[in-house]
């Protein structure tokens, strides 16, 4: 690793393929990122929506409503599911989610690449994965969502298991993204259990227990990302710090990374004041998503500046994944991460 911020790559990028992705990731960050994603290419370029297909084919579900949107500047029809009549949620089976499928095969190339030295041998590699609420509540009816997310979560800890046990523990990564928790909390996305913070930890809890150490964990802390713009926008990193403390406080094992997003609009000393209250245990790399192509490297010193009031310690990353992006734009942010790690401030 040369010397500099340390870089995380949050998980989509918005290349072709996993091979194209490697290669250019190790050409253009490979000196500051020690984890390296599979970019999310193809259908989970779209996060979550991926998922949609899987729900839809299963007899167990039918749709329940519609709803007409704009996403991204172009009209969608978003569908939500209910369990079938007569089907009994203790019955629910999702089957294969794909996660594993995928994730094994990219790791594949990834340890090729890296044995033919297109990929630097310190790099892990990183396997980024929804919480299971986040897929319960964006695709079910509010019902349904508490009957069917306990199959769901069973579901995705069988995509753990079979990641775990199919790429060597010492060159995983894995990363939870941490949605519509944030959201939650933050007050613009409904759940289905009281207490945002408590019911989220909880969950979260359950998920990690499956991260057997030494494969690394880390936590994307996000507030959405349709067509470029938040969900709601963060206040300041106040909800971020919380479940950053709920981390240090109830997770039994490393969390190795924590990441955080930062609009492109806020230099402000009251966004980042939080941080004084965060609480991080030595291994921990805080990771601040200030890197926004449209102001650069000045935009960035900004950000960088007004944190370092506060917390010192910290590496650079977007606010989330940028697989939707234009596939001409992705050097050029990704170089950009590149200067802003050398800065010296």
């Amino acid at each position: 690793m040369s010397e500099g911020r340390k870089v995380l790559l949050i998980g989509s990028i918005g290349l072709e393929d996993p091979a194209t992705v490697f290669k250019t990731l190790s050409d253009t960050v490979g000196d500051f990122a020690p984890r390296l994603p599979d970019g999310e290419c193809g259908p989970r370029r779209a996060w979550i929506m991926w998922q949609k297909p899987l729900i839809q084919n299963n007899p167990q579900f039918e749709v329940a409503a519609t709803k007409d949107l704009m996403f991204g500047g172009r009209q969608m029809t978003l569908e939500s599911f209910k369990l079938t009549d007569g089907i009994a949620p203790a019955d629910v089976d999702f089957g294969n989610l794909g996660y594993a499928d995928e994730a094994l095969l990219s790791y594949e190339i990834f340890k090729r690449m890296r044995g033919a030295g297109d990929i630097p041998a310190d790099k892990r590699f990183q396997v980024s994965l929804p919480t299971p609420v986040a897929v319960v509540t964006q695709h079910f009816a509010a019902p349904a969502q508490p009957l069917v997310e306990p199959a769901y979560e069973r579901a995705m800890l069988l995509e753990v298991d079979r990641i775990v046990k199919g790429i060597p523990l010492d060159d995983l990564a894995i990363q939870w993204d941490v949605c519509q928790e944030v959201l939650s909390a933050a007050g613009g996305w409904e759940v289905f259990y009281d207490d945002p913070v408590a019911g989220g930890m909880e969950r979260i809890v359950r998920l990690c227990k499956a991260v057997p150490e030494p494969a690394e964990l880390g936590f994307h802390l996000c507030y959405g990302d349709p067509g470029h713009k938040h969900i709601k926008e963060p206040d300041d990193l106040g909800v971020s710090v919380t479940f950053a403390n709920a981390f240090h406080n109830q997770i039994d094992r490393r969390v190795n990374w924590i990441h955080m997003p930062v609009p492109r609009e806020r230099s402000d000393d009251g966004y980042f004041a939080p941080l004084d209250e965060i609480k991080l245990r030595p291994e921990t790399d805080l990771f601040l998503g200030l890197v926004h192509l449209t102001d650069g490297v000045d935009g960035a010193k900004q950000r960088i500046g007004a944190a370092t009031k506060h917390v010192t310690d910290f590496g650079i990353a977007t606010e989330c994944g940028f697989g939707r992006r234009p596939p001409e734009t992705i050097r050029a942010l990704l170089e950009l991460h590149g200067d802003i790690a050398r800065l010296k401030i």
